[in-house]
């Protein structure tokens, strides 16, 4: 089972006058980590690299950013993936002390700092979601609310028009029983959307 991270960690290593800082968090997609990454170069202008990996299905990434090629995103993108980690984003930001640490170093100093910020980790299971829309009588908007509630799920968006217009995710496991509970309590009154 894949996992993600319930927040952000962090680390920080000194080798041979460098220094590299690291951080580990969950992101939702390719976008969200790029603009992680664009905000880590502002936040470091000074910075040598900025380096970093993604682990995100058909979305994965590795970066070297000027480092040797396969020295730097690769490795810290390994980690991950020996960590079984899903949706999440490694960046090591690094500024250059003036040593030379040659390959094995620099595949060791990104490797070490990733894994020390996931040493802190909290990981999650990463729960395949089901998006649901619905709409329903105002009179059964309550019951509605609370069978989202009981079944874990995440209201999303309620619009109130003809009828009450309801968008919420919930665990894909749980969709199609929720669908029928649902039916059952509200009497065939329930008008599900695409």
């Amino acid at each position: 089972m894949p996992f993600t991270l319930a927040e952000p960690v962090h680390s920080e290593l000194l080798l041979k006058k460098s220094r590299f800082i690291g951080c580990v968090q969950a992101v939702p997609d390719r976008p969200a980590a790029l603009a992680v990454v664009e905000g880590l170069r502002a936040q470091h202008p000074g910075a040598a690299h900025v380096c970093w990996a993604l682990m995100a299905g058909g979305q994965s990434a590795a970066n070297d950013d000027g480092e040797p090629g396969g020295t730097a995103g690769r490795p810290m993108l390994e980690v991950l993936r020996h960590q079984q980690l899903e949706g999440v984003l490694a960046t090591v930001v690094r500024y250059f002390g003036g040593v030379k640490l040659g390959a094995g170093g620099l595949v060791r100093a990104y490797t070490d700092c990733v894994a020390q910020a996931l040493l802190t980790a909290t990981p999650v299971p990463l729960v395949p979601q089901r998006s649901l829309c619905c709409a329903v009588p105002y009179a059964i908007e309550g019951l509605v609310r609370r069978e989202i509630a009981a079944a874990g799920g995440v209201l999303e968006e309620v619009r109130h028009e003809t009828l009450v217009q309801f968008r919420f995710t919930l665990a894909a496991s749980q969709a199609a029983a929720f669908v029928s509970r649902l039916d059952d309590a509200a009497q065939g009154r329930v008008d599900w959307r695409a």
